[in-house]
């Protein structure tokens, strides 16, 4: 539940619930799975039910604490759209997500459809990005469902990426982050795959960021693509935060 983060897009992660259940080939090497188990072993009573879908109520309202506006993913050990966690549980969530308006609060899922299901009877304030991930072609669709959510910046996670996209639906996205699968069961990355992404977005002007190539660990191989860093970002005032946008070289 920690108020700092070492993943590249963000600066923190709040986790209302954690565990979560497979669905499709990017979760087969779950980095949460493992770290949910690890942390079960060490005794840790937030992942008493290791990774078993656990509501953590009295987390709800932690980042009304944190008084430091930052960018916070949400629910990075589970998918907050998960079929076992209740309506009135995300509408809780939402309802925290609106009160803290100096913070930018980063979603992703991969259960695209109830999240379309749900979008209009949640609200919809300016500082929620809503995200869905999508390893392959084959899941494309959910960003198709994603278009339909009223959220003032969607995102497409293309995390690990496990074949071609030949065409990324790009309209009415606002950032795409790509990156490769680590761990010890690694499955490589193409860089032509990536290259072929970072091309699209520069040619429909959506902001892109390369977050690793990926290996046995999340740094094993770096994070340039052509010779340099991509940390492109939303333009996105929100209060607190201003997001700026990398010039392209």
């Amino acid at each position: 539940m920690g108020d700092k983060s070492s993943i590249e897009w963000t600066d923190a992660t709040w986790n209302p619930v954690t565990g979560c259940t497979k669905i499709s080939p990017g979760c087969k090497h779950c980095y949460a799975e493992r770290l949910a188990h690890r942390l079960q072993a060490m005794g840790n009573p937030r992942y008493r039910n290791g990774f078993e879908i656990t509501l953590h109520s009295d987390q709800i309202e932690l980042p009304l604490r944190w008084r430091q506006p930052r960018r916070i993913f949400v629910n990075s050990m589970s998918d907050l759209f998960h079929e076992d966690v209740p309506d009135a549980f995300i509408e809780r969530v939402f309802a925290t997500m609106a009160e803290a308006s100096w913070h930018a609060f980063q979603i992703l899922t991969k259960r695209a459809e109830r999240l379309a299901e749900m979008a209009t009877q949640l609200a919809w304030p300016r500082n929620v990005w809503q995200g869905v991930s999508t390893e392959s072609e084959e899941y494309v669709y959910r960003i198709m469902l994603l278009r339909q959510v009223p959220a003032a910046v969607r995102f497409v996670s293309v995390e690990p990426m496990l074949g071609r996209i030949r065409r990324l639906p790009l309209r009415g996205i606002h950032w795409v982050i790509v990156g490769g699968e680590s761990g010890p069961n690694f499955r490589r990355i193409d860089p032509d795959w990536v290259r072929e992404i970072r091309d699209q977005c520069l040619a429909a002007n959506v902001p892109f960021f390369f977050k690793q190539w990926g290996g046995f660990r999340p740094k094993s191989g770096g994070r340039k693509l052509g010779g340099r860093t991509w940390d492109q970002s939303p333009q996105v005032p929100i209060l607190g935060i201003r997001e700026t946008r990398e010039q392209t070289a």
